[in-house]
């Protein structure tokens, strides 16, 4: 299979693994939904495939991923301060769920497909079993 090809499918599996978790975010009424990490996903897929094509041998591929994670960070900072009311803090949940989205695009733009597709079933696990305390 040719790198682009196997590159190509690598961002449908980012895209398609965020669609499911962005699908149940909407589905929860929250702010980041289906758009969002279906982005956000094949973002990061991208970013990956990027440095690890474009850049192999000639920097440190790991700072790509750090700077994915940094850059996450402020999206999911402005979903949490958005979601702030007076005292209580609101959108953690959602800020977690971009943030697991984007490493599950790096796996997936890795070329890690069982190690994606475990996290984001997981993930989706998580995102639907509630406590009630």
């Amino acid at each position: 299979m040719s790198p682009e090809i196997e590159a190509g499918l690598r961002l449908l599996l980012a895209a398609g693994l965020g669609a499911v978790i962005g699908f149940q975010r909407e589905r929860a009424g929250k702010p980041a939904g289906l758009r969002t990490h279906i982005l956000i996903g094949m973002g990061s897929a991208l970013f990956t495939i990027v440095s690890i094509y474009g850049f192999s041998g000639a920097a440190d591929l790991a700072r790509i991923a750090a700077g994915v994670v940094t850059g996450i960070g402020f999206i999911g900072a402005g979903v949490i301060f958005r979601g702030m009311r007076g005292d209580k803090v609101m959108g953690i949940t959602t800020a977690a769920s971009i943030w697991i989205t984007a490493a599950i695009g790096i796996a997936a733009g890795a070329g890690l497909y069982i190690i994606a597709t475990i996290a984001a079933v997981v993930t989706l696990l998580v995102l639907i079993i509630r406590v009630r305390g």
